[in-house]
């Protein structure tokens, strides 16, 4: 359980800290950007937490 909760507290502070030291302006980069993160947490949760 404490795994999951982990994984998405990672994820959603890497999203946040990307958000805002990178792509603060760039609305696209920055939507195209999380939405690779949320694709890459879901491809490791497929691959190893499943």
């Amino acid at each position: 359980m404490w795994v999951y909760i982990l994984s998405i507290v990672l994820m959603v502070a890497l999203i946040v800290g990307v958000d805002f030291l990178v792509f603060r302006h760039h609305f696209w980069a920055r939507l195209l950007v999380n939405i690779g993160i949320v694709l890459i947490f879901a491809a490791i949760y497929l691959r190893f937490l499943k």
